[in-house]
């Protein structure tokens, strides 16, 4: 590979981070399933210890496997650093453990996956976090929410379940005019249509289950630092500016620079909370990563082609889809998105609930579950399973009301999704 050009992304998705083992030679990169390492000598492992040497301590913090899986995520989405963690929930506690403290506040959109919107409202209280909800479509609205205590904007890059695509420069530079992070879900788009990022993102999470591991195996999450950020610019995030009593009194953002962020997810959230991602698990999302571009583009190209399908049908009061040119997200959806509209998508039955009970439960090719990102077609009724905490208006408001179906589009033969979609139709 010559040394003057940047590699392309199908590129990265192969090589980003791994190298033949220099142990064996294995050119895949192995299953280090180890708990912990061996110390060169007791300086080493002081050094270890107090940060100033990378390596291997244990594997709830660092292992081989799971390092390879970062370096190759942060290259895709064009990060200095990246922690993988073991679901995308625990993603996402990592990362506001490292910018909350009790009493604080966040504004998120108000199009979420319905576990974010039950994780933030709910569970996030125990530490007295507090979310803010704003109107997706308006960047004014998560604005007006923002006071002294508030300290990072939660967006989805493409909302689940609708497949909305969000301005994401636009939320961004409200978040900058007053001093805080954006934080970008990813899961959906992937950085193979979106790069946040370079759009002014701060800080992306993944759920790694869905696309980047691609095939419905593994349970994982990821945070992805873009090294954007500032953090002395202000004393609003003591985790990173004020000094680490357990390591020594260092300053993390003095120490670590543009990658302090992923500095302080692992070295101060992960190793007391501990949602460590397993090494097989680290490894079978390293093999999905390789065939990221190839699985997101023909998950693309079928979902277009079912959802104008669909469209034309006599039994289907609508589609939400950003890829059809008549959907109110398409303009949208080409700048920022111009390679496709992802995989996911929702419609309606013209006979409402009911009949969307009766569709799902005729489907044959398609699988009934609580998943996305999967080789295979998915399909749920978000209301009665992943939106079911939520209240009618909290449904409504995220995009998933009672007449919602939500699809996965797989990698099948197109004609053959249809066809399932075409029979289980009729029986509805």
């Amino acid at each position: 590979m010559q040394h003057d050009r940047t590699p392309g992304f199908d590129t990265l998705s192969i090589h980003a981070g791994a190298k033949p083992d220099p142990a064996t030679g294995a050119r895949a990169t192995p299953i280090y399933q180890t708990t912990s390492y061996v110390f060169e000598d007791t300086d080493h492992a002081a050094s270890l210890f107090g940060l100033q040497a990378f390596g291997n301590i244990y594997s709830r913090i660092t292992n081989p496997t799971a390092a390879v899986l970062e370096e190759r995520i942060a290259a895709l989405e064009g990060g200095t650093a990246a922690l993988a963690v073991a679901s995308g929930h625990a993603a996402q506690m990592i990362a506001f453990h490292a910018l909350m403290r009790p009493g604080d506040n966040f504004i998120a959109a108000t199009k979420l996956y319905g576990g974010s919107i039950n994780q933030f409202g709910h569970s996030f209280q125990s530490f007295d976090w507090q979310v803010r909800w704003a109107d997706a479509g308006d960047p004014s609205a998560f604005e007006a929410q923002i006071d002294e205590r508030t300290r990072a904007i939660f967006i989805e890059s493409l909302a689940n379940p609708g497949g909305i695509f969000l301005d994401i420069e636009a939320i961004a530079d409200v978040a900058h005019r007053h001093g805080l992070p954006l934080i970008v879900d990813n899961t959906m788009a992937t950085p193979y249509l979106v790069k946040p990022v370079d759009h002014g993102a701060d800080i992306v999470t993944h759920s790694l289950t869905k696309f980047i591991g691609g095939h419905g195996n593994s349970v994982g999450g990821i945070i992805v630092d873009g090294g954007t950020f500032d953090w002395s610019q202000s004393n609003a995030y003591p985790m990173l500016t004020e000094p680490r009593p357990e390591y020594g009194g260092m300053v993390l953002h003095e120490t670590f620079g543009n990658f302090a962020f992923a500095i302080a997810c692992r070295v101060v959230g992960l190793r007391d909370f501990g949602p460590a991602i397993s090494p097989f698990n680290a490894f079978m999302f390293i093999t999905g990563a390789e065939t990221l571009p190839l699985r997101m583009q023909r998950h693309c190209d079928n979902a277009l082609a079912v959802a104008r399908w669909l469209k034309t049908h006599e039994k289907v009061a609508w589609v939400s889809y950003a890829g059809l040119e008549d959907d109110p997200g398409h303009a949208l959806m080409q700048r920022y998105s111009p390679k496709g509209a992802g995989a996911v998508f929702t419609f309606g039955l013209k006979d409402g609930f009911e009949a969307g009970v009766r569709f799902v439960e005729g489907l044959e090719l398609f699988s009934h579950l609580a998943n996305i990102g999967d080789t295979r077609s998915l399909v749920i009724h978000p209301a009665s399973t992943t939106h079911r905490q939520l209240s009618l208006e909290q449904q409504a408001a995220a995009g998933a009301g009672p007449d919602v179906v939500r699809l996965s589009i797989g990698i099948e033969t197109v004609d053959d999704i249809v066809a399932d979609l075409e029979q289980a139709l009729q029986k509805a």
